[in-house]
């Protein structure tokens, strides 16, 4: 080995390097990473999916249209924030499509937007029956992912009442559950407190079921 050149020699050892880093890195830490991940962090680790009645409706981390097949919202359930996340090429589909994540790239002078954002005032406050003015800003604007899985607490409040009057439940009952279904601040400080709208349907499914309503 010694009587090789210095060059090869060097060549010999950064190519071992190259292999055991490769082995380590490449194989044996992401190894133990995933199954630290799953004994620790199952839920978590597998996209945080959620299941309904046995069967899994979709994960907590996305946004879910809840809509008829023609696109208009349902009164019994709460509504998520709009999405530009769409398929272009579908005629049924009306957002929070995670192949289609994006936003309007629409700034917030664009003509185009300024008018959207009317309609969309004047649509909620229609569907929830609130004043315009009570219509907060994520009702009618679009996440930068369009698949922003929570509301503000200001936007679950303006459809509480349409809620309850759907599903012939007190208006108490849901202000409960969408107060069980606020997350805070991220360690106290970081973001704004959400409600995630998915679980917080699936509680008001499950209620309804109990009920009977």
């Amino acid at each position: 080995m010694n009587r090789l050149p210095v060059l090869v020699r060097q060549h010999i050892a950064a190519f071992r390097a190259l292999l055991v880093f490769t082995v380590l890195l490449g194989l044996v830490y992401p190894a133990v990473m995933v199954g630290v991940s799953q004994l620790a962090f199952h839920q978590q680790a597998n996209g945080s999916m959620v299941s309904y009645n046995g069967r899994v409706v979709g994960s907590s981390l996305l946004c879910q249209e809840f809509a008829d097949a023609k696109g208009n919202p349902l009164p019994r359930y709460f509504q998520p924030r709009p999405s530009a996340a769409v398929n272009p090429e579908s005629t049924t589909d009306y957002g929070c499509d995670p192949g289609f994540s994006a936003a309007s790239n629409l700034g917030p002078n664009n003509p185009d937007l300024v008018k959207l954002i009317k309609q969309r005032q004047q649509a909620i406050a229609a569907f929830d029956h609130v004043p315009v003015s009570q219509v907060p800003p994520d009702a009618v604007t679009a996440s930068a992912s369009g698949l922003d899985p929570g509301i503000s607490p200001q936007n679950a409040a303006i459809q509480v009442n349409r809620v309850a009057e759907a599903r012939h439940l007190p208006v108490a009952t849901v202000k409960a559950l969408v107060a069980k279904y606020t997350q805070g601040r991220t360690i106290g400080i970081l973001g704004e407190p959400t409600v995630n709208v998915l679980e917080l349907n699936i509680a008001l499914d499950r209620l309804s079921a109990r009920s009977g309503g």
